[in-house]
């Protein structure tokens, strides 16, 4: 554990001690994109139908109106806090470009979200920036996700398959319209088992997201990583081309390949936003 206590107090759950955890760069690292910061160490957003803030002073973590119960189900997982990274770092580390990512955004964790709603967001995410993407599924939620306290779930594969992509015009979405589409028709029809995917091998699991109409190698490992936990993924995108070429022409080490999804994190974080390719 990346932490050295944790328990309920006074209706939340505060985690004490924690270490290699940066929840700012975590959630603007562009692999979430339903949190936005409303105060100056708080951020709000939703995940597995529960919208809840989050306050990180030091090393405490305080998570709003959560309790044991909802914490151990949901959060630890959504924040891989049961992975030790510094037991990761201690690999990462015997390379030069990776121990310069880690120097410079020590604190990046991988996400843990919902399978459905990854794979619709990184539909959303083709030939886009984090501030569109995250305006397109805010709109998606708004008008298709059932209302809960504080905003609106992500809308279930079962609301979105029976519309027609013009259905989505007020998300503004364009061309990824259809392609939203046809992954809801694909998980309800039956076409993609979601809870199978999670355990199929790794060239079944990516081929199977690949036949989804508009889902190609980039957003199906985008999917794999940020929504079934599969670290062996590896997606490339712009900025990781470049990383790759300059730092790993050969390709990433195979002790890294197990948890190439980690390392691709702050390697695209280091490269897109440290002015250094």
């Amino acid at each position: 554990m990346d932490y050295i206590d944790g328990r309920e107090h006074g209706g939340d759950y505060i985690l004490d001690g924690l270490r290699h955890f940066d929840l700012e760069t975590i959630l603007c690292c562009g692999q979430a994109f339903r949190w936005r910061k409303t105060g100056d160490h708080t951020y709000t957003g939703t995940a597995f139908g529960l919208c809840r803030s989050i306050t990180q002073k030091g090393d405490r973590l305080t998570l709003h109106g959560v309790s044991q119960t909802e914490f151990d189900a949901i959060w630890l997982d959504y924040f891989d806090l049961a992975r030790s990274y510094g037991d990761l770092k201690k690999t990462f580390n015997r390379h030069q470009h990776l121990r310069e990512a880690i120097a410079y955004c020590p604190g990046i964790r991988v996400l843990r979200q919902d399978a459905w709603e990854a794979l619709c967001t990184f539909i959303l995410s083709q030939n886009n920036n984090i501030p569109r993407i995250t305006g397109l599924v805010e709109r998606l939620c708004a008008n298709f996700g059932r209302p809960i306290p504080g905003g609106f779930t992500f809308p279930e594969p079962e609301r979105l398959a029976g519309l027609s992509p013009q259905d989505l015009d007020p998300v503004r979405c364009g061309f990824r319209a259809p392609y939203i589409i046809a992954a809801a028709r694909a998980v309800t029809e039956g076409q993609i088992d979601i809870r199978a995917i999670r355990t199929l091998p790794f060239d079944q699991a990516l081929s199977a997201l690949q036949t989804i109409h508009g889902v190609g190698p980039k957003v199906a490992h985008c999917a794999l990583l940020f929504g079934f936990g599969r670290t062996e993924c590896l997606p490339v995108d712009v900025w990781m081309r470049r990383a790759l070429d300059a730092w790993f022409p050969d390709g990433l080490p195979e002790e890294l390949l197990p948890v190439a999804g980690i390392a691709q994190q702050y390697l695209f974080h280091y490269a897109r936003t440290g002015r250094v390719l």
